[in-house]
């Protein structure tokens, strides 16, 4: 059996595509935030370890939900969180939820249709953005919008990841349906260069994922935390972008991940977006009625 540090990747909270416990965040909540991602940071080293047989992963992820629960022969990373959890009055509810889709993703290689890939997101991502609110003292009314957001992201992370996903793993999240709609065969996506029709599978994807981003857009602007608000806003901003790319780039020949300059450019615009809603509401807010005012 393998040790947990044989596990490891490597990869850490500034490898993500999106931000993680950014400058953004309240420097108190910072370190909480970090305990969650290294917890799904471990789950997910397990999960996509290429050579670990499927009994070992699950038994190491089994460790990593014993150490969030207080049981015998738990994970570091799972004793750390539950510390976090505890000093906070925090449920474990999300974790828990996170370690159902790790373990999917060792035992489930394919996905019918987008129904069974948008259940799989509500435990692989959704998680993920419900326990920052939760962490920020947020409201749950919020979640549906939260829940969009997150299931772009983790869409466009397997777009971008669909080749890679399916040479080491023999993963494929593009919905069969999609891919035998435009008559595309699963071993496509180990060519060198998407072919056109597998193009067509990959930007029509990305359009329903677009559809997400699209109920997700008023999110930044229901929080009530500023500082969230503003991760959230760069967050919305930057997934925008690499969906508008993969309706035109394909993931397997051409580069869609943001360059840190790209990145930065879209941060501050996503901001800049957040700040001026913001101060639109609150200026509605203050300005009196002066209809009828005048004589």
């Amino acid at each position: 059996m393998k040790k947990a540090v044989d596990f490891a990747s490597g990869k850490g909270h500034q490898d993500e595509n999106f931000p993680v416990a950014s400058r953004l965040v309240r420097a108190e909540l910072r370190p909480a935030i970090l305990a969650f991602y290294r917890f799904a940071r471990a789950a997910d080293d397990v999960s996509d370890h290429e050579t670990a047989a499927p009994e070992e992963k699950l038994a190491e992820l089994d460790r990593l939900e014993a150490g969030l629960l207080g049981k015998a022969g738990g994970s570091a990373e799972g004793e750390a969180l539950r510390a976090v959890l505890g000093e906070r009055g925090l449920t474990d509810r999300h974790a828990l939820d996170l370690l159902e889709a790790f373990r999917r993703d060792v035992t489930k290689l394919r996905y019918a249709d987008w129904a069974e890939l948008m259940d799989y997101c509500r435990y692989s991502a959704a998680p993920v953005g419900r326990f920052v609110l939760d962490l920020h003292g947020e409201s749950s009314t919020v979640w549906p919008l939260n829940d969009a957001l997150c299931a772009a992201l983790q869409v466009i992370n397997h777009l971008q990841d669909c080749g890679k996903d399916y040479r080491t793993l023999d993963r494929v999240y593009v919905p069969a349906d999609t891919l035998a709609a435009h008559d595309v065969k699963t071993e496509a996506l180990a060519e060198r260069r998407a072919s056109p029709a597998l193009r067509a599978v990959i930007a029509g994807l990305a359009q329903r994922t677009a559809s997400l981003l699209d109920e997700s857009r008023p999110f930044a602007n229901r929080i009530v935390d500023r500082r969230l608000a503003f991760e959230v806003g760069v967050i919305q901003t930057l997934a925008e972008s690499l969906v508008q790319r993969l309706m035109r780039r394909d993931p397997l020949s051409e580069r869609v991940h943001h360059r840190p300059v790209e990145a930065v450019a879209l941060a501050l615009r996503g901001s800049a977006g957040v700040a001026a809603r913001r101060l639109a509401r609150w200026f509605g807010q203050k300005q009196p009625d002066l209809r009828g005012s005048r004589r």
